[in-house]
C-alpha cells in the first residue's frame, strides 16, 4: 500500500469505478495510485465486453493524446542537445510555413486571411498557442477547411504539407486551442533528429524506461491483450468503435501521430510518470535534465494566466479556471479556482478514449487511469477521480 494513503478511503474509488461499469458507461476501466515505490491498483469490468474477456493490469490500450507528454518529452531531448530553441521559428525548420497567415473573415469557401502579429515559434506548439486547431473541433470555417483538405489523412509529411496551405485560426502567442499542434512536434524530431519518430521514441524514451508494451502499433505477441475501444451511445450505453482483432493499431500506421497515436500500458505509464516525478530520471536511466523538466511542468501562458484566459474556458469535460499549460501538460495553478481537489503544481493530460493521468511533486503521487470509451467528455470521471483520490491522503 503506498505511504501515507488510506486503503480504506481509496476504495471510494474502486465503488466509483464499480459503479460505471455496472451503470453500463464504461465496457471497464482499471486505476492505479502510486506514491513512492508502492502501488494501490484496482481493475473492473471488460477490456472487450463482446468476447467477454475480463480487464486486467496487462492490457494494452490507446492512449490517444496522453501520446503528448511523451513526444513533447521527446522534443526536448533535443532541446538539451542544443538542437533548437524555444523561441525559434517553427519555418526555420519548415521553410514552408514561412508565409503562413491567420484567418480574418469569411467562410470555408471564400475567406480573407492576414499576416500573424508574430511568427509561430517551436513554443507555440508545446503550448497549443500555435493557432493550429483539429477539422473535428467543427466550431470554426478553418475546421472545415482541415476537413474539406483531409488534413491528417495522410503520411505526416502530407499533414505538414496540408497545413502549409492553410490559416492559422489566430495569432500564434494570442490564444490556447488543441489542434495539430504536438504532430508537428513529432515532425521536428524527425527533422531534427533524421530518423523516423517511432524510432526515436523507442530509443530515447520507451525502451530506456523499460516501457515494453508502448509504441504507434500493437506487435503480434501482445494483440491477445489489445483492448477493444467504445463509444458513447445516450447515457450508461456504449457500443463498439474498434474491435482488436481487425484493429489498424495492428500495423504500422500511415501517419506517426505525435498527437495521439500511440498505444501503452498502465504499468508502462506510470514508469514514464514515474520519470517525470524524478525529475527525468528513473532507475538510473536519465532521459531529462531536472531544470529541464522543471521548465516543462511550470505555467508557460502569458502573464501567468490560466486556460480560460487564454479563450479556454471548458476543454473535454474539465473546466480550465486555475489551469494553466507547459510545455506538453496541463498545470494547476489555483485550487480553489479550478473547484478540485489539486494541488499547485501538479500537472496531467488525458487521451480522447477517456483515459488520464496525473503526477502532483507536491504529494509526490501518481495517478493512471485506463479505461477505452470515446469521447472523454462523455462523463465527468476524471475530476471525480481527483474526489475519491485525494481524501485518501492521511500523511
Amino acid at each position: 500500500m503506498p505511504r501515507g494513503l488510506s486503503e480504506q478511503r481509496l476504495e471510494n474509488t474502486y465503488a466509483l469505478m464499480r459503479r460505471y461499469v455496472d451503470a453500463g458507461a464504461l465496457p471497464g476501466c482499471l486505476c492505479l495510485v502510486a506514491r513512492g515505490q508502492d502501488t494501490w491498483f484496482r481493475a473492473y469490468g471488460h477490456m472487450d465486453v463482446e468476447r467477454r474477456q475480463a480487464i486486467w493490469r496487462d492490457v494494452v490500450f490507446r492512449i490517444y493524446s496522453m501520446t503528448k507528454p511523451v513526444v513533447s518529452v521527446a522534443l526536448m531531448t533535443l532541446y538539451e542537445e542544443g538542437r533548437f530553441q524555444l523561441d525559434d521559428p517553427v519555418a526555420k525548420f519548415i521553410p514552408s510555413w514561412a508565409k503562413l497567415e491567420v484567418f480574418h473573415d469569411g467562410d470555408a469557401d471564400s475567406y480573407s486571411a492576414v499576416p500573424p502579429e508574430r511568427p509561430m515559434t517551436v513554443k507555440d506548439l508545446l503550448t497549443h498557442t500555435s493557432g493550429l486547431t483539429y477539422g473535428f473541433m467543427q466550431s470554426h470555417p478553418v475546421d472545415a477547411l482541415y476537413r474539406r483538405r483531409k488534413v491528417g489523412e495522410g503520411d505526416l509529411e502530407g499533414l505538414i504539407e496540408g497545413l502549409a496551405e492553410l490559416p492559422l485560426l489566430f495569432s500564434p502567442g494570442t490564444r490556447w486551442n488543441y489542434g495539430y499542434s504536438t504532430d508537428v512536434c513529432g515532425y521536428l524530431v524527425q527533422v531534427l533528429a533524421d530518423m523516423p519518430l517511432d524510432d526515436f521514441v523507442r530509443e530515447r524514451i520507451t525502451a530506456p524506461l523499460g516501457m515494453v508494451d508502448s509504441g504507434f502499433s500493437v506487435p503480434a505477441a501482445a494483440a491477445n491483450r489489445f483492448a477493444a475501444c467504445y463509444e458513447h451511445a445516450g447515457k450508461n450505453a456504449y457500443r463498439l468503435q474498434d474491435a482488436p482483432g481487425d484493429s489498424r493499431y495492428l500495423q504500422a500506421p500511415k501517419l506517426l501521430s505525435g498527437g495521439g497515436g500511440m498505444v501503452s500500458t498502465v504499468d508502462d505509464y506510470h514508469r514514464f510518470c514515474r520519470m517525470l516525478l524524478g525529475k527525468g530520471e528513473l532507475d538510473g536511466a536519465r532521459i531529462l535534465g531536472r531544470k529541464t523538466v522543471e521548465h516543462m511542468t511550470c505555467n508557460h501562458m502569458p502573464g501567468g494566466c490560466d486556460l480560460a484566459a487564454m479563450g479556454q474556458p471548458v476543454f473535454s469535460e474539465t473546466p480550465y479556471e486555475g489551469i494553466g499549460f507547459g510545455l506538453g501538460f496541463s498545470v494547476v495553478l489555483d485550487p480553489a479556482a479550478a473547484n478540485v481537489l489539486d494541488s499547485p503544481g501538479e500537472f496531467a493530460w488525458g487521451g480522447a478514449a477517456s483515459t488520464y493521468f496525473w503526477v502532483d511533486p507536491a504529494e509526490e503521487l501518481i495517478v493512471v487511469f485506463m479505461t477505452q470509451l470515446l469521447p472523454s467528455s462523455s462523463y465527468p470521471i476524471r475530476r471525480e477521480l481527483k474526489a475519491t483520490i485525494y481524501p485518501a491522503l492521511v500523511e
